[in-house]
């Protein structure tokens, strides 16, 4: 058994970890050389790779073509790579990868980040691989666009903070699938939250509340392991629950108008409407957060029938509130909203152009960080639930307890099918999850 907790005495904050980090060091050296290759880098194509070739992934794909175009860059998907074979066949005729350049299997991220040329990664697999595959991704000098959530646990975010260090070192461009920060209402209206139009904020809102159950694939593969990473939305060492594969957006945005991350939360939830069916996630989470400064922020995220349901955001200020997407209503006077201009592009799009933009003008871009400051801020919520106890950043930071398997936070180009025994990540029913908390002891009334 793993040890799921943290001795807060000896927990170490995020600054001094990220200060203290050995990869950092190691890479300082390797990185002065590294502008100008960068340099060079620029004034060929962008030759970009895929890794996972599912829906988002293939998306991401054609947002990149489509972002090319329109930042007058020669862009091509030259690469692509996905654990099981059929996906990476299906990407490969969609992009018109030829076979030598198409990679299936545990290794296939190292095999496709090692082709010549390359120049820009797409990481699209399940979360539960992100850690090893964006770590791999900035040894190999490649510019990145990540999806979001980055990590489903405490170990996995550290990876990802490390790497994040190293990839600003070596001058590297990274977006995350945080489509919001690219996304002109918002990006306007967060401006002038910022610039005092609703004076001080005091209370900020959350919410990703479906209509409707969460997907669910039903059953495929001929071994445990397949089943549970086709059906990889319903295990939390894949996917890191709901609340972290989605609602995450809504917590980012709350934190880049707070340009901070909560500092500890509280909260609850359950398993509803998905009773009887395979996995273990559940389908609604309610989390209070609170902020260095004491703001709070109230998170409510489901996926169960329901009569209502909204994915916003809203701020609460002394002189007045915003929808944080594009509207502004001061105290007694009139309401603002963002007028949507011809040029707006979809922010899915504008993502990558921002992102080859950065790469070809040598401009700043890098949300690793942010997004995994958002991503541990999801992880620290869903554990409240799952405790039923008060969580603080550190404390999640720091856990030594990792949902999956620990190859998956090093490198799991060596991973096997089976036997899954070796590999299979702790279930509710072996941490008892709704009785004892993985990471804290129960809260005592």
């Amino acid at each position: 058994m793993q040890d799921h907790q943290t001795n807060s005495a000896n927990a170490v904050s995020r600054r001094e970890f990220l200060k203290s980090s050995t990869l950092v060091a190691a890479s300082a050296a390797a990185a002065v050389s590294f502008p100008s290759v960068l340099s060079a880098q620029t004034k060929q194509p962008i030759n970009a790779v895929i890794i996972g070739l599912g829906g988002r992934g293939s998306g991401a794909g054609r947002d990149f073509t489509e972002a090319a175009k329109a930042a007058g860059v020669e862009g091509k998907i030259v690469g692509v790579a996905d654990i099981f074979p059929d996906a990476a066949r299906k990407g490969a005729e969609t992009f018109s990868v030829p076979a030598e350049k198409t990679f299936s299997g545990f290794d296939a991220y190292q095999k496709v980040l090692a082709l010549p040329g390359v120049n820009y990664a797409i990481l699209a697999t399940p979360p539960g691989f992100r850690a090893s595959h964006f770590k791999a991704a900035v040894e190999a000098g490649k510019n990145v666009f990540m999806e979001k959530p980055v990590a489903v646990d405490g170990p996995g975010c550290r990876v990802i903070y490390e790497a994040a260090e190293v990839s600003k070192q070596k001058g590297l461009k990274v977006a995350a699938g945080t489509q919001r920060r690219h996304q002109a209402g918002y990006i306007e209206t967060i401006k002038r939250i910022k610039g005092g139009e609703i004076g001080d904020v005091v209370t900020l809102r959350a919410y990703w509340v479906n209509g409707g159950p969460i997907w669910h694939r039903g059953e495929q593969g001929d071994t445990e392991l397949e089943r549970q990473i086709r059906n990889w939305y319903h295990y939390i060492w894949l996917c890191g629950d709901h609340i972290c594969e989605q609602h995450v957006h809504n917590l980012d945005v709350c934190n880049w108008i707070m340009n901070d991350h909560p500092v500890k939360c509280w909260g609850m939830g359950a398993r509803q409407q998905l009773d009887g069916k395979s996995g273990e996630i559940w389908d609604n989470f309610a989390i209070e957060y609170e902020y260095p400064n004491g703001v709070r922020m109230y998170s409510y995220c489901g996926q169960i029938k329901r009569e209502w349901s909204s994915v916003s955001e809203g701020v609460q200020g002394t002189k007045g509130t915003s929808d944080p997407s594009g509207r502004i209503q001061p105290k007694g006077g009139q309401m603002w909203r963002y007028r949507k201009e011809g040029g707006d592009l979809s922010p899915y799009v504008q993502e990558h152009i921002d992102l080859i933009n950065a790469i070809v003008k040598g401009t700043e871009l890098n949300e690793a960080k942010q997004v995994t400051d958002s991503t541990l801020t999801a992880i620290m919520g869903r554990e409240a639930a799952y405790s039923g106890a008060g969580v603080e950043w550190d404390t999640v930071l720091n856990s030594t307890f990792n949902y999956g398997p620990d190859q998956l936070y090093k490198d799991c180009a060596g991973m096997q099918w089976g036997p899954f025994r070796v590999l299979q990540p702790p279930m509710p029913s072996e941490h008892n999850i709704f009785k004892t908390p993985p990471m804290l002891p129960v809260a005592k009334a």
